[in-house]
């Protein structure tokens, strides 16, 4: 199969050194904003076509499906524009930023009878469909307890107010987002939809704005 892949980060190489190992997988194509570092990444694994237009890549008659990797605010749009033109689709979770979202992603996968995926590595975990199995076995579950705790690698530059896109909520980027989605899925795969939802908060700082410019800006 034929992958074009949108996004030049790390976890596009770790799908591509994947993909090294399935023998119907072909990278085809690169998308990057920008021609230099599309060209980059693609003269890293010997691709000849690469895209600056997301259009003229759904078109593009040059690969069978795509990967996507951008930020997580783009997945929905993305995903559909490649769904329309009936190219498979492997976005990377979360799939989309809200139910609305997805709801469109999935009728248009539909429509356009197209493979779509989140690549959500949890349910190809051997251990995970062990526990599902076995699960009944300890009798009734009144409680379960699911973390998943990480220092992000760019949580000091935030701290310096170097702000990456990992913490920018126009990129519908955030903790629940990002690694938080892993223990939600688990805990909705294993034991249903919820009836109801309780949450909260830490606060361990507060906004502060600058007398100069006017804006505002988060102080741990």
């Amino acid at each position: 199969m034929r992958f074009g892949i949108i996004g030049t980060n790390w976890i596009t190489d770790k799908l591509v050194d994947a993909g090294k190992e399935i023998k119907d997988f072909e990278l085809t194509a690169v998308y990057s904003r920008k021609e230099e570092t599309a060209r980059a990444f693609a003269d890293k694994y010997g691709v000849d076509t690469i895209f600056t237009d997301l259009e003229k890549m759904a078109e593009s008659d040059k690969i069978d499906g795509v990967y996507i990797a951008s930020p997580n605010s783009f997945h929905s749009s993305q995903s559909v524009l490649f769904l329309k033109n009936k190219k498979a689709v492997l976005c990377e979770k979360p799939a989309t930023s809200n139910l609305r979202e997805l709801e469109e992603v999935i009728k248009t996968a539909k429509e356009n009878d197209t493979l779509y995926m989140e690549a959500m590595k949890i349910p190809f975990i051997p251990t995970y469909e062990v526990l599902k199995e076995n699960l009944y076995r300890i009798g009734k579950i009144r409680k379960a307890v699911l973390g998943y705790c990480q220092y992000s690698s760019r949580y000091e530059d935030y701290k310096r107010g170097d702000v990456k896109n990992a913490f920018k909520p126009e990129f519908s980027n955030g903790a629940l987002l990002d690694i938080g989605v892993y223990p939600l899925f688990l805990a909705i795969s294993l034991f249903g939809s919820p009836e109801n939802i309780d949450a909260g908060g830490i606060n361990t700082g507060k906004w502060k704005r600058n007398r100069c410019t006017g804006e505002y800006k988060y102080v741990l």
